[in-house]
């Protein structure tokens, strides 16, 4: 085995090791959203049929009200099925396909520079690979069921097979646009990030495409018939839900400022209408667009990218940026070096990362980690090609050549250092910090009923640490079709949808308005809500010994 495989088998056995081990213990706990995956591709298993009934859905699954593209539910099928259906099957399909996006970054290196001389593409191959193996951004993002960790890995392989179909392997032109079909049911980011950089690619290399006519319709064609029901699905109402709940054209509060301002123009004026440079200065549209490139930059912050990362624990350890301390240098490097020497195809980068925050900066909250994953991994891409230029750099000038084995090895320690910090605070600190913010308590308090529930005719539990009937559904794990036919759903005039009751559970925010309930009665219920004449019988506590959930009889 040559030397470059060596590396690249450590690097993958690297990849795979960090996402994979404790995989099922940390995070400390599974998300609402993780758990309805695992339900549901149980679900899928048994009956071919999603917790909501729907045969085999492909344009959406129905949860919480939300409509989500269905591939991760359909992944996590096998796994359920091999491992049961816990934390670690659950989470298989994000570290899998994590790994593999690390293996598909070291082909399409290969792609992007293989005009380049020395091998260059080689060591950028190498090294982007090796960045993205051990980026925290990544690694967060794989060890938990996230769907857009599958979706980078399907838009990554469909641009390495588009490059790879354009360099002489004509009939990949077919999987190319396969796996961005794919990709579009798997995250509704990758819904506006795939067509963007197929309409560009295309249009840019437009004369090769023409003179392989063939592949290209073929691979139209499938294209096409895979996205019949994507584009069904994106003229419903359901479709439109999630958008106008999270994106920032629907804040009608960028309005009432934009009329006050000129509402105070006018008075100024003392005109008895608002004069036509207010309109034109404080215009809904203009304001608009200056909050989406707010939005926009917010993704491209220091702090969010170097310093502390995105704000929600689930994406980041908070210590940490999504990017390494240590990258910031080379990212800067990197990118004017791309500029500078075009080699390859070097402006697929620069398009590729504009692209990958289009999406998110429509959305209220920002920075966010999870939707802008679709640029990995541009930015492990630039950092390896700073970290190159650097060292070759170091060799040529004369002086700094004599010591270029003490440079590189401040280069790479610095890294390793970078590296251990975040590795030690995210196996040693973080799930005690942040065990609550992954639901930490339902598990054992579930544990607790499933070993008490025959001594009782209803089980009432609150709602207000949010969705807990998915979570009785998960670790119970209950016949779907039972439930199905024991469920009360109830349906809010936005779309969103309640399980307020299966079997004997019965799920309230109020909890004690159900006391007046006959028969014997056990209340799970949050330590502050908890009655003067309750009997505790057992107390549920986070990672960091704080009560979260409180089992009592009145």
């Amino acid at each position: 085995m040559s030397g470059k495989n060596v590396l690249l088998v450590l690097i993958l056995v690297t990849a795979f090791f960090l996402r994979f081990y404790n995989l099922g213990q940390n995070p400390p706990s599974l998300t609402w959203d993780e758990a309805a995956w695992g339900y549901n591709a149980y679900s899928l298993g048994i009956d071919g049929r999603d917790e909501f009934g729907r045969f085999l859905p492909v344009d959406y699954l129905e949860s919480f009200g939300d409509y989500k593209p269905p591939v991760y539910a359909y992944l996590t099928i096998l796994p359920v099925k091999l491992f049961g259906l816990n934390e670690f099957a659950v989470r298989f399909a994000s570290a899998f396909f994590g790994g593999l996006t690390i293996a598909v970054t070291y082909f399409l290196c290969r792609e992007l520079f293989r005009k380049a001389k020395n091998d260059y593409g080689l060591k950028v191959s190498l090294l982007a690979s090796l960045f993205l193996a051990l980026s925290p951004w990544h690694i967060n993002l794989s060890r938990a069921a996230f769907e857009a960790n599958i979706a980078s890995f399907f838009i990554v392989l469909g641009v390495f097979l588009f490059l790879k179909a354009i360099n002489g392997r004509n009939w990949l032109l077919i999987f190319s646009g396969l796996s961005f079909a794919l990709s579009l049911y798997t995250f509704n980011t990758a819904r506006i990030v795939s067509p963007l950089l197929i309409i560009i690619m295309s249009a840019v290399f437009f004369k090769k495409l023409f003179s392989m006519k063939k592949e290209v319709i073929l691979a139209v064609i499938i294209a096409v018939i895979l996205s019949i029901p994507f584009f069904r699905f994106m003229i419903t109402p359901q479709a439109k839900l999630r958008f106008h709940e999270v994106n920032i054209f629907s804040d009608l509060s960028i309005i009432e400022r934009t009329n006050q301002e000129m509402e105070n123009d006018k008075k100024l004026t003392g005109l008895d209408s608002t004069p036509l440079w207010s309109r034109i200065i404080h215009n809904r549209r203009f304001a608009y667009f200056q909050e989406y490139l707010k939005h926009y930059f917010d993704n491209l912050s220091p702090s969010f990218l170097f310093i502390k990362g995105d704000g929600n624990p689930k994406f980041s350890t908070q210590d940490v940026g999504q990017l390494y301390i240590w990258d910031l240098p080379f990212l800067i490097i990197g990118f004017l070096v791309l500029i500078r020497e075009k080699r390859g195809y070097w402006w697929l980068i620069p398009v590729w990362l504009i692209i990958g925050i289009m999406p998110a900066a429509a959305a209220r909250e920002t920075p966010h980690a999870l939707r802008i994953e679709t640029v990995l991994p541009v930015f492990q891409i630039i950092i390896a090609v700073g970290v190159i230029k650097i060292i070759i750099l170091i060799n040529q000038h004369k002086l700094l050549s004599r010591y270029n084995k003490i440079a590189f090895t401040a280069i790479y320690f610095t890294l390793f250092v970078n590296f251990l910090y975040y590795l030690h605070g995210y196996y040693n600190h973080y799930p005690f910090e942040y065990s609550e913010q992954w639901q930490y308590g339902y598990k054992e308090a579930i544990q607790y009923v499933k070993s008490h529930e025959d001594k009782y005719d209803q089980i009432i539990v609150t709602t207000e640490l949010g969705r807990p009937y998915i979570y009785f559904l998960f670790y119970l794990k209950e016949n779907p079709k039972i439930y199905r036919e024991s469920a009360f759903f109830e349906r809010e005039v936005f779309g969103f949808v309640k399980v307020n009751q299966f079997k004997k559970f019965i799920f309230s925010r109020s909890i004690m308005q159900k006391s007046s309930l006959l028969g014997r009665k056990l209340f799970i219920d949050v330590p502050r809500s908890i009655p003067d004449n309750a009997k505790v019988l057992e107390t549920f506590k986070s990672l960091n010994n704080k009560p979260v959930l409180v089992a009592f009889e009145i």
